[in-house]
């Protein structure tokens, strides 16, 4: 069993475009409207590394770790079939770490395809004892559980994991249970002083690790994750912004085709790359629309509109339905009730201004990948891969199939895809901002005093945070 430690020191941001995604959700679950089929898409890549989540709350770590050497994976749960699997030409497996003990009834296996693929495996914590347990070793409770910080002496430095790597330095240890007998034709290469077989190995490149190299508290893990992609599995490391939108604007292309893409834009950094993206791809089929809710920071819908008119020549749209809002909102004073105000208000603003602009079979949003993992988890699934859907609430004649161009990004690939599309840095780093913007921070009634002095007392928090230099370290 693997325990998961302490909280990682590196936050996992989800999108912040909460009245775009959010309220056209609510919109599709108030008129009960199922999902349509998404149709078959070529996804291949040129290389992947595929990791296998079993319900480690450090698994979306491992990937981030696997991308930040310029190597393309995805999570996907144990349950996905090998045809789903073989569509990213994968050229290794990663296995999380997880809560179950392998001997117990019921706990999550690797699929039979991992072993049978003949492609390197690293197993993690969870990941060890399963490769243990499946391969005709033996796994059992510690004697004494090994949770934090302990030394890990390498026994046989040749093994290409510890290239460039000292004999001794520091991991993160979490588990309850440990190997205590090696599968066949596995070695042992490396204990601490409480595991004998803290990494282990065979020759056909399956590797075991009993300590999380993921996590900052192994400070030394991301370059064994680096010699796993690099030396064992063969990676180039060829996945860079660059090749993300060489590929996302040529699926674009292939998918829209001669159809209109309509993108609601938040003035959030999820929605204004998935823009840039699309408008990268397509031209002046894409048209966004930008609602001002009233709601919004100091100068913050003359930015947008500057930065999408005239630095990046996309078609926008512009919405002030400041009076709308504020209208309905008047002696709304719950704070749940004020959300729920503010996107119903959004929906009919957006569907009314949408259905003055033609047909349009596409609506563009800022998905992102922890917002797809999350979405599934409570299915028991690590990620579940939402489909094409109508958006409901929508009038019938406005039925739109759903372009999500950042669906498998992280927040901060998202940013660094924007720079490399030239969206400005201050709009890349733009702080997270609800979407129903600063009607949350007002006590009792929303009024335009109150939101005047709120705009004034945030422009000076955030001028002072950004004098002091802190304005992207900090997280709200």
């Amino acid at each position: 069993m693997s325990q998961d430690g302490p909280p990682s020191s590196h936050r996992l941001a989800t999108s912040d475009d909460v009245e775009v995604s959010a309220y056209l959700e609510i919109a599709r679950e108030r008129e009960g409207q199922a999902p349509a089929p998404e149709p078959p898409a070529a996804r291949s890549r040129p290389e992947a590394v595929v990791v296998l989540d079993f319900g480690s709350q450090y698994s979306m770590l491992i990937a981030r770790r696997v991308r930040e050497c310029n190597v393309y994976c995805e999570l996907v749960p144990p349950s996905a079939t090998w045809e789903e699997v073989a569509r990213l030409s994968p050229r290794g497996f990663i296995l999380s770490g997880g809560p179950a003990s392998v001997y117990e009834s019921g706990a999550p296996t690797a699929p039979d395809y991992v072993f049978a693929s003949g492609l390197p495996v690293l197993g993690i914590c969870y990941g060890m004892q399963l490769l243990a347990h499946q391969l005709g070793g033996r796994v059992a409770p510690s004697e004494r559980r090994e949770y934090g910080h302990a030394l890990l002496h390498v026994d046989d430095q040749a093994s290409p994991l510890f290239a460039g790597l000292p004999r001794s330095f520091p991991v993160w240890m979490s588990h309850g249970d440990q190997v205590t007998e090696l599968p066949p034709g596995f070695r042992a290469l490396a204990h601490s002083d409480n595991s004998p077989v803290a990494v282990m190995a065979d020759d056909s490149r399956l590797f075991g690790l009993q300590f999380h190299p993921e996590v900052a508290h192994t400070p030394l893990g991301k370059e064994i994750i680096r010699n796993f992609l690099y030396r064992v599995c063969g990676c180039r490391g060829d996945w860079t912004p660059g090749s993300f939108i060489a590929e996302a604007v040529e699926r674009i292309r292939e998918t829209v085709g001669k159809s209109r893409v309509l993108c609601a834009l938040s003035g959030g950094v999820d929605s204004a790359v998935t823009a840039a993206l699309v408008h990268r791809a397509v031209g002046e089929k894409l048209t966004c629309i930008f609602v001002n809710n009233g709601l919004l920071r100091k100068e913050e819908p003359e930015r947008v509109q500057d930065t999408f008119r005239r630095h990046l020549g996309i078609p926008l749209v512009y919405v002030d339905a400041t009076r709308t809002f504020l209208e309905r909102l008047r002696r709304v004073t719950d704070p749940e009730e004020k959300r729920k105000v503010i996107g119903e208000t959004f929906i009919r603003v957006f569907e009314a201004e949408a259905g003055k602009l033609g047909e349009f079979e596409f609506i563009a949003q800022g998905t992102t990948y922890p917002d797809v993992i999350e979405s599934a988890a409570g299915s028991g699934t690590a990620a579940k891969i939402k489909t094409h859907h109508n958006v409901g609430g929508l009038p019938k004649e406005m039925s739109f199939r759903l372009l999500e161009p950042l669906r498998y990004l992280f927040k901060d690939e998202v940013r660094r895809v924007g720079l490399e599309l030239g969206l400005p840095e201050e709009m890349v780093y733009r702080q997270p901002f609800p979407g129903p913007g600063l009607a949350i921070r007002v006590i009792g009634e929303v009024t335009e005093e109150k939101l005047e002095l709120l705009r004034a007392c945030d422009w000076i928090v955030m001028d002072e945070i950004k004098r002091a230099g802190l304005y992207r370290q900090l997280w709200q």
